[in-house]
């Protein structure tokens, strides 16, 4: 079994009653005339769990709930925490690094484009010095070829938020409870184990009873990365064409942003871009033998939609009055309120119109984790956010949903595909001052190094969406070897390979590329690991042959230690 629970632990607990606030530090179960605090350990094989319940006796406001170990962390040279939401930089690190936040240099950046909204910049307070690490839902620590697995059991009571101190050779594992009060019980539920990543992984997801996806890999192409929000009919249909003339059809074509004439304004369709409406384009799409998908951000708005100026009522409302800022896209956007029944009879009607209407079978729902903003008195964040997962599940019903901007914890089980990635950019990684800003931002490297850092949740909690890969020469600022690293490291990580090329477009080598990345090939990951900061190797199985993949992220050359020396951006594939 996991030795973590035989380590010394406390619970650290903060409430308040109508009358006063205490705090309570336990090392073992306690009850007095306002709770009950217990908990209980099962073991299994290599893994335990721990189920920690407060019962309340009378009406209480959480404030803080710990738990505190002391673990021998700087014994272990690398971790692994899992950000808070899609986009957010997820990879392993040495356990001397440091997680990256919005510099002091970035605040008036931030004051005016909410960057913070992104992530969870405004409520969780964590110390920023080397050997500091926090995540969401589940970490790891690595020592060779076994991790040591922590993950949650259940994120619908709040998130669960672990902070790895190396320094000071702790972990705290917090409940974001946010104040939350309670009537009825209320607990932690926890998961350890120390194993290979596979086994760790699959009796975590075991232990969670997340079946595995059903769904199968498939690739296609969507319109954003090459066409952004100048979408239209002729676009569609010069695309369409390209695409018919491939030997292998797209399994999926997907379009993106910019055919609605405000973001919530969902069946508003711009006349002058989609003059024949978008039941045209999907019945295109269908008559081509390929899925048709359609992007939306149903739990936000733009400021200028017709919604808001209809119902300014709709809107999350801090606790100022104001509306709930979810971001600065299209001139600023909105959280809807969802406890509102009003919202959620408009989306269920747009999704009924989207999917039995028009006719499309994927919906692409970005900026999910907008459910989780703002403040609730008797819901925690992570409940908000579950339950606005099994809402958009029971509005989509049979058809499939790839997630997008989500909290992946309150994803699992509940989405067919997921982004466990940021936004491509159409160069690698931007000036070095976006270096400076959120953890969320557009970069195609860290793309691909969460495609590697998140490859355990694909064919577990979803099947993985890496995001795009481009190949094209034009609008793009990306080298050929830039290019390829993206491309073959979609397709070693990911099950759903989208492209926004225009294919035709594309040369004799260009072509072949498109094909080998685009084959969905079964492969078997051995390990991955980091010699270098910039630099991963992989080992993997493809074929019936065993490969190695070397890969240089960084602008100098790197010496790996088989010797070889990769050339700036590139990816070496050889046969071992």
């Amino acid at each position: 079994m996991s030795d973590f629970l035989n380590h010394r632990f406390v619970v650290e607990l903060t409430y308040t009653t109508e009358s006063e606030t205490k705090h309570l530090s336990l090392s073992s179960p306690y009850e007095d005339d306002d709770l009950e605090v217990n908990w209980n350990v099962n073991a299994k094989n290599e893994a335990s769990s721990l189920f920690l319940t407060i019962i309340p006796k009378l009406p209480l406001n959480l404030d803080l709930l710990d738990l505190v170990f002391d673990y021998p962390v700087k014994t272990y040279p690398r971790v692994f925490v899992n950000g808070y939401q899609s986009w957010t930089e997820s990879h392993e690190r040495s356990i001397k690094e440091k997680l990256p936040h919005i510099s002091a240099l970035a605040k008036r950046l931030n004051d005016t484009y909410q960057f913070s909204k992104y992530g969870d910049y405004e409520f969780v307070n964590i110390n920023k010095a080397p050997g500091y690490f926090h995540g969401f839902t589940y970490a790891y620590l690595r020592k060779e070829d076994k991790i040591h697995l922590m993950g949650s059991l259940n994120e619908r009571t709040g998130f669960t938020i672990f902070e790895i101190q190396a320094p000071k050779n702790k972990i705290i594992i917090h409940k974001d409870v946010a104040g939350v009060r309670i009537d009825s019980s209320f607990g932690m539920d926890l998961f350890f184990i120390e194993a290979t990543d596979d086994l760790a992984f699959d009796a975590w997801f075991s232990a969670m009873s997340i079946e595995k996806p059903l769904v199968k890999p498939r690739m296609g192409w969507t319109s954003w990365y090459n066409y952004y929000q100048n979408i239209n009919q002729d676009i569609v249909d010069r695309n369409l064409k390209a695409a018919a003339e491939l030997a292998r059809k797209m399994d999926i074509i997907q379009i993106d942003d910019g055919y609605q004439t405000a973001v919530g304004d969902w069946l508003s369709v711009d006349p002058v871009k989609f003059p024949q409406g978008m039941k045209a384009v999907a019945d295109a799409i269908k008559a081509q033998g390929s899925l048709p998908g359609l992007w939306l951000a149903p739990f936000v708005v733009q400021k200028s939609a017709q919604l808001i100026i209809d119902h300014p009522d709709w809107v999350l409302k801090d606790s100022f009055g104001n509306f709930e800022i979810a971001g600065y896209g299209w001139g600023q956007n909105y959280a809807l309120d969802l406890e509102n029944k009003e919202v959620r009879d408009y989306l269920r009607h747009v999704f009924d119109v989207v999917l039995n209407d028009w006719g499309f079978g994927l919906v692409k729902l970005d900026f999910l984790y907008a459910s989780s903003l703002g403040h609730h008195p008797s819901k925690t964040r992570g409940q908000r956010s579950a339950e606005g997962m099994d809402f958009l599940r029971s509005c989509v019903k049979d058809k499939m949903i790839l997630g997008c901007g989500a909290c992946l914890g309150t994803t699992f089980g509940k989405v067919e595909y997921c982004r466990i990635g940021p936004d491509v950019s159409l160069d690698w990684d931007g000036p070095w001052y976006y270096q400076l800003i959120h953890r969320e931002r557009v970069s195609t490297k860290n793309a691909v190094l969460n495609a590697i850092g998140r490859r355990h949740l694909d064919q577990r909690g979803f099947l993985n969406d890496p995001d795009v890969f481009l190949l094209r020469n034009d609008n793009i600022q990306m080298s050929s070897s830039q290019k390829e690293i993206l491309a073959q490291v979609n397709r070693l990580f990911g099950s759903l390979l989208f492209t926004s090329d225009l294919i035709s477009d594309y040369d004799e080598n260009q072509r072949k590329q498109w094909a080998q990345t685009s084959a969905l090939s079964a492969k078997k990951i051995h390990s991955v690991t980091y010699p270098h900061k910039d630099a991963v190797e992989v080992r993997y199985q493809e074929n019936n042959r065993e490969w190695l993949a070397l890969i240089n992220l960084s602008k100098k050359p790197i010496r790996f230690e088989n010797g070889r020396t990769i050339t700036p951006y590139t990816i070496d594939i050889q046969i071992i």
